[in-house]
């Protein structure tokens, strides 16, 4: 057995939670499958030897990937952020995520193909908008709300008071 922590962020995929880790691990640094257990008997929503919990780490963060069924999908109560500090990073998370099977939202959200959301968020942006300067951050702020993936050059352009 390995060593766990007493608390875990729990998922509930509806058969896609080893699916679903794998993909993580292929796009995050520092995110890992630990372990697979199948299911020791037939329950409600699948049979004896099916995958029932995933054990995984993203970016660091341990989570359980639990295999319940279709009754509780994901929602944007909860989600993943992830800071990034360039162009080229907050691209790659983005798109990954984007075009396999996942979906664009607004001001640095998407969905995985799961329906787990993700806030892929630049440093740049959140600096901007806790900047003492009030105005420069509303000027950052209002040029987010436009915005679906965070254009970081945008954003500076914006607090600065330029045009992108």
């Amino acid at each position: 057995m390995t060593a766990r922590t007493k608390n875990r962020v729990c998922l509930w995929y509806d058969g896609t939670a080893e699916d679903a880790a794998t993909f993580y691990a292929s796009v995050f640094p520092d995110t890992h499958v630990t372990e697979v257990t199948r299911s020791p008997t037939d329950y409600p929503d699948g049979k004896t030897g099916d995958v029932i919990t995933v054990e995984f780490s993203v970016m660091g963060i341990e989570c359980i990937g639990l295999n319940g069924g279709p009754s509780f999908p994901h929602s944007e109560a909860f989600s993943f952020q992830v800071e990034t500090l360039t162009q080229e990073e907050t691209d790659r998370y983005w798109n990954a995520i984007v075009d396999n099977g996942g979906a664009e939202s607004m001001c640095g959200w998407c969905k995985d193909k799961w329906g787990l959301s993700w806030q892929i968020t630049p440093k740049a942006l959140s600096d901007a908008l806790t900047d003492p300067d009030r105005a420069a951050a509303k000027r950052a702020m209002e040029a987010m709300m436009t915005m679906r993936k965070i254009d970081i050059a945008a954003i500076e352009a914006a607090f600065s008071g330029a045009s992108a």
